[in-house]
């Protein structure tokens, strides 16, 4: 059996990853190695009855045993651990959450709905490094892949609705906190009143702006507000994550840089875990509604196609 290395299994994505391998039964084809930055020595996971002692993940010694490492952990953790272990000799896989790596020359960018002949030629190939997509764009493609499939896409404007889980973890506890804080100063009379509701909206929007509003992660309130940007200031009028929208795009379809133009903005909002986006597209030639949707539904099997009405959009 391999030898696989997991990294950041706590977190938000390393959660629904662990979860999800234990509904697939992943954990019976390999040899497991829980590994924490933090708690090396203590008491890990327990799977299928089987307890696990967590590794140091800032071993590289015993990292480096790994046949593949899966990571989580986010992309400061990889730009200080994957350059040492090369250094190290180490030749195994390297399977990561983080954007810290998805534009290296040598990496493939994997979104196996899409992109599933680019990841087994990279395979073939001899290609070790492989990087998850970026969540709006994961989202995004994977709705648009029948089109893509066709090769009907002439270029792309994205508008992304970004919620807090997409952080991480502690984002995600700060919009909670959030959310609490302002319960906390609301009466049950102020609630329950039947006047106007004029005094109410004012009282929340001093809550949102106080100086005691939990802000450390995000920089600005998100409970009762959005947040117009997203990562890095580029200079340039865009963020380091709308930027990623046309270099991921491409990179995942296995397509020279710009080859479909792809423009956009995205946006935090105050919810706890499910992002949307807003797409136009100009298509090569002229498809009907019925094409439409036979290209979506049918492109894979975790598209879901919600016919355009109110009863079926909103339930």
């Amino acid at each position: 059996m391999k030898q696989v290395g997991i990294v950041g299994w706590r977190g938000m994505v390393g959660s629904v990853l662990l979860q999800r391998m234990i509904e697939k039964n992943d954990f019976d084809n390999i040899s497991a190695h829980f590994f924490s930055t933090s708690s090396a020595g203590a008491a890990g996971p327990v799977i299928d009855g089987v307890s696990y002692t967590l590794k140091d993940a800032n071993s590289v010694s015993a990292l480096a045993e790994m046949d593949i490492i899966i990571t989580c952990q986010g992309g400061d953790y990889t730009k200080a651990i994957y350059p040492a272990l090369l250094n190290h000799g180490w030749e195994g896989y390297w399977i990561d959450a983080a954007s810290a790596l998805r534009m290296d020359e040598k990496a493939c960018i994997i979104l196996d709905p899409v992109n599933r002949n680019n990841i087994d030629r990279a395979i073939k190939e001899g290609i070790k490094l492989f990087v998850g997509a970026n969540c709006s764009i994961t989202l995004s493609l994977m709705g648009l892949a029948g089109l893509i499939k066709a090769d009907l896409i002439e270029w792309m404007s994205v508008m992304t609705y970004q919620s807090a889980s997409g952080a991480g973890a502690p984002y995600v506890r700060e919009l909670i906190a959030q959310s609490a804080y302002i319960s906390r100063h609301l009466s049950p009379d102020e609630l329950a009143s039947s006047g106007s509701v004029l005094p109410l909206v004012n009282k929340v929007s001093e809550l949102i702006n106080s100086a005691d509003m939990p802000t450390q992660n995000f920089g600005a309130p998100l409970m009762g507000s959005i947040i117009p940007w997203i990562d890095s200031d580029l200079g340039d009028g865009n963020s380091r994550e709308e930027w990623k929208g046309e270099a991921e795009t491409n990179k995942i379809l296995g397509l020279s840089p710009g080859t479909i133009p792809v423009n956009g903005l995205c946006i935090r909002v105050g919810v706890i875990r499910c992002h949307s986006a807003a797409i136009t597209l100009k298509l090569k030639r002229e498809v009907n509604e019925e094409e439409f949707a036979e290209l979506v539904m049918n492109s894979h099997p975790w598209v879901n196609y919600v016919p355009n009405n109110k009863e079926e959009s909103v339930s």
